[in-house]
Protein backbone atom coordinates (compact mmCIF):
# COMPACT_ATOMS: atom_id res chain seq x y z
CA UNK A 1 0.00 0.00 0.00
CA UNK A 2 1.14 3.51 -0.68
CA UNK A 3 1.51 6.15 1.99
CA UNK A 4 -1.56 7.93 0.54
CA UNK A 5 -3.62 5.17 2.18
CA UNK A 6 -2.45 6.56 5.49
CA UNK A 7 -0.99 4.99 8.56
CA UNK A 8 -3.87 2.55 9.06
CA UNK A 9 -3.50 1.21 5.52
CA UNK A 10 0.25 0.82 5.89
CA UNK A 11 -0.04 -1.02 9.22
CA UNK A 12 -2.87 -3.22 7.90
CA UNK A 13 -0.68 -4.18 4.92
CA UNK A 14 2.07 -5.15 7.38
CA UNK A 15 -0.38 -7.30 9.31
CA UNK A 16 -1.37 -9.11 6.12
CA UNK A 17 2.27 -9.72 5.12
CA UNK A 18 3.16 -11.12 8.53
CA UNK A 19 0.08 -13.34 8.59
CA UNK A 20 0.99 -14.70 5.12
CA UNK A 21 4.46 -15.57 6.46
CA UNK A 22 2.83 -17.52 9.30
CA UNK A 23 0.71 -19.37 6.71
CA UNK A 24 3.88 -20.26 4.80
CA UNK A 25 5.58 -21.50 8.00
CA UNK A 26 2.65 -23.82 8.70
CA UNK A 27 2.99 -25.37 5.24
CA UNK A 28 6.81 -25.72 5.41
CA UNK A 29 8.27 -29.03 6.54
CA UNK A 30 9.00 -29.19 10.29
CA UNK A 31 12.71 -28.69 10.98
CA UNK A 32 13.41 -27.51 7.43
CA UNK A 33 15.73 -24.68 6.45
CA UNK A 34 12.73 -23.07 4.74
CA UNK A 35 10.80 -23.00 8.01
CA UNK A 36 13.77 -21.52 9.87
CA UNK A 37 14.18 -18.82 7.22
CA UNK A 38 10.46 -17.98 7.33
CA UNK A 39 10.60 -17.63 11.12
CA UNK A 40 13.53 -15.24 10.74
CA UNK A 41 11.53 -13.24 8.18
CA UNK A 42 8.56 -13.12 10.57
CA UNK A 43 10.82 -11.85 13.32
CA UNK A 44 12.38 -9.19 11.08
CA UNK A 45 8.97 -8.00 9.81
CA UNK A 46 7.35 -8.02 13.25
CA UNK A 47 10.18 -6.11 14.92
CA UNK A 48 10.18 -3.45 12.20
CA UNK A 49 6.39 -3.21 12.43
CA UNK A 50 6.48 -2.78 16.21
CA UNK A 51 9.05 0.00 15.89
CA UNK A 52 6.85 1.81 13.35
CA UNK A 53 3.88 1.47 15.68
CA UNK A 54 5.83 2.88 18.62
CA UNK A 55 6.97 5.83 16.54
CA UNK A 56 3.77 6.62 14.61
CA UNK A 57 0.67 4.78 15.86
CA UNK A 58 1.13 5.05 19.62
CA UNK A 59 1.56 8.85 19.78
CA UNK A 60 -1.49 9.27 17.52
CA UNK A 61 -3.59 6.96 19.68
CA UNK A 62 -2.44 8.75 22.85
CA UNK A 63 -3.49 12.07 21.35
CA UNK A 64 -6.83 11.20 19.71
CA UNK A 65 -8.33 8.22 21.57
CA UNK A 66 -9.90 8.82 24.98
CA UNK A 67 -8.34 5.80 26.71
CA UNK A 68 -5.35 5.88 24.39
CA UNK A 69 -2.69 5.92 27.13
CA UNK A 70 -4.04 2.71 28.66
CA UNK A 71 -4.30 1.00 25.28
CA UNK A 72 -0.75 2.01 24.32
CA UNK A 73 0.66 0.72 27.61
CA UNK A 74 -1.09 -2.62 27.05
CA UNK A 75 0.27 -2.75 23.48
CA UNK A 76 3.79 -2.02 24.67
CA UNK A 77 3.56 -4.93 27.14
CA UNK A 78 2.20 -7.24 24.44
CA UNK A 79 4.92 -6.11 22.02
CA UNK A 80 7.59 -6.82 24.63
CA UNK A 81 6.13 -10.30 25.19
CA UNK A 82 6.09 -10.96 21.44
CA UNK A 83 9.72 -9.88 21.15
CA UNK A 84 10.70 -12.27 23.97
CA UNK A 85 8.83 -15.07 22.18
CA UNK A 86 10.44 -14.27 18.81
CA UNK A 87 13.88 -14.14 20.39
CA UNK A 88 13.35 -17.53 22.04
CA UNK A 89 11.87 -18.94 18.82
CA UNK A 90 14.90 -17.97 16.77
CA UNK A 91 17.17 -19.59 19.35
CA UNK A 92 15.12 -22.82 19.60
CA UNK A 93 15.94 -26.02 17.73
CA UNK A 94 13.60 -26.00 14.69
CA UNK A 95 13.15 -29.77 15.09
CA UNK A 96 12.14 -29.57 18.76
CA UNK A 97 8.84 -29.33 20.59
CA UNK A 98 9.81 -25.98 22.14
CA UNK A 99 10.05 -24.49 18.63
CA UNK A 100 6.47 -25.58 17.86
CA UNK A 101 5.18 -24.21 21.17
CA UNK A 102 6.92 -20.88 20.63
CA UNK A 103 5.72 -20.69 17.04
CA UNK A 104 2.13 -21.25 18.19
CA UNK A 105 2.53 -18.61 20.92
CA UNK A 106 3.95 -16.09 18.44
CA UNK A 107 1.13 -16.79 15.98
CA UNK A 108 -1.50 -16.37 18.68
CA UNK A 109 0.11 -13.11 19.85
CA UNK A 110 0.17 -11.70 16.33
CA UNK A 111 -3.45 -12.73 15.73
CA UNK A 112 -4.54 -10.99 18.97
CA UNK A 113 -2.55 -7.90 17.96
CA UNK A 114 -4.11 -7.74 14.49
CA UNK A 115 -7.68 -8.31 15.66
CA UNK A 116 -7.47 -5.73 18.44
CA UNK A 117 -5.97 -3.08 16.22
CA UNK A 118 -8.04 -3.63 13.11
CA UNK A 119 -11.38 -4.20 14.83
CA UNK A 120 -11.15 -1.90 17.85
CA UNK A 121 -8.46 0.74 17.55
CA UNK A 122 -8.25 1.56 13.84
CA UNK A 123 -12.00 2.29 13.50
CA UNK A 124 -11.81 4.62 16.52
CA UNK A 125 -8.79 6.42 15.08
CA UNK A 126 -10.49 6.75 11.71
CA UNK A 127 -13.50 8.34 13.42
CA UNK A 128 -11.54 10.66 15.74
CA UNK A 129 -8.30 11.56 13.98
CA UNK A 130 -8.14 14.04 11.09
CA UNK A 131 -7.40 12.28 7.77
CA UNK A 132 -4.41 14.52 7.07
CA UNK A 133 -2.81 13.38 10.36
CA UNK A 134 -3.29 9.72 9.40
CA UNK A 135 -1.84 10.38 5.92
CA UNK A 136 1.17 12.22 7.36
CA UNK A 137 1.83 9.42 9.85
CA UNK A 138 1.42 6.89 7.04
CA UNK A 139 4.15 8.55 5.01
CA UNK A 140 6.55 7.88 7.88
CA UNK A 141 5.80 4.19 8.39
CA UNK A 142 7.86 2.73 5.52
CA UNK A 143 10.95 4.90 6.10
CA UNK A 144 10.84 4.02 9.79
CA UNK A 145 10.63 0.31 9.00
CA UNK A 146 13.45 0.52 6.49
CA UNK A 147 15.80 1.97 9.10
CA UNK A 148 14.44 -0.01 12.05
CA UNK A 149 16.22 -2.82 13.87
CA UNK A 150 15.52 -6.33 12.61
CA UNK A 151 16.19 -8.29 15.79
CA UNK A 152 13.91 -8.60 18.78
CA UNK A 153 15.02 -6.44 21.71
CA UNK A 154 12.46 -6.89 24.49
CA UNK A 155 14.36 -4.45 26.70
CA UNK A 156 14.57 -1.65 24.14
CA UNK A 157 12.94 1.75 24.83
CA UNK A 158 9.22 2.05 24.29
CA UNK A 159 8.55 5.79 24.14
CA UNK A 160 8.30 7.35 20.68
CA UNK A 161 11.10 9.91 21.27
CA UNK A 162 13.52 7.22 22.50
CA UNK A 163 12.57 4.88 19.65
CA UNK A 164 13.37 7.67 17.17
CA UNK A 165 16.84 7.93 18.69
CA UNK A 166 17.74 4.27 19.27
CA UNK A 167 16.11 2.48 16.32
CA UNK A 168 18.25 4.18 13.64
CA UNK A 169 21.37 3.21 15.60
CA UNK A 170 20.45 -0.47 15.97
CA UNK A 171 18.93 -0.83 12.49
CA UNK A 172 22.14 -0.65 10.42
CA UNK A 173 23.98 -2.95 12.84
CA UNK A 174 21.19 -5.53 12.62
CA UNK A 175 21.05 -5.37 8.83
CA UNK A 176 24.82 -5.83 8.61
CA UNK A 177 24.60 -8.87 10.92
CA UNK A 178 21.70 -10.20 8.83
CA UNK A 179 23.74 -9.92 5.61
CA UNK A 180 26.77 -11.62 7.17
CA UNK A 181 24.73 -14.45 8.70
CA UNK A 182 22.24 -14.66 5.79
CA UNK A 183 19.43 -14.38 8.34
CA UNK A 184 15.97 -14.35 6.80
CA UNK A 185 17.17 -15.49 3.40
CA UNK A 186 16.17 -18.98 2.39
Amino acid sequence: MESESGMLGELTADHQRIQRLFDQVRSAAPGSAERTSLVERISISAVRHLVAEREHLHPTVRRYVVDGDDWVEAQLAEGRELEWTLSALEAADPRGEEFVELLLAAGAGVTRHVLEQEQLVFPRLQALCPPDVLRAAGSGVRPTEESAPTRPRPRSPRSAPLVKVTAPAWGPLDRLRDVVTRRGRG
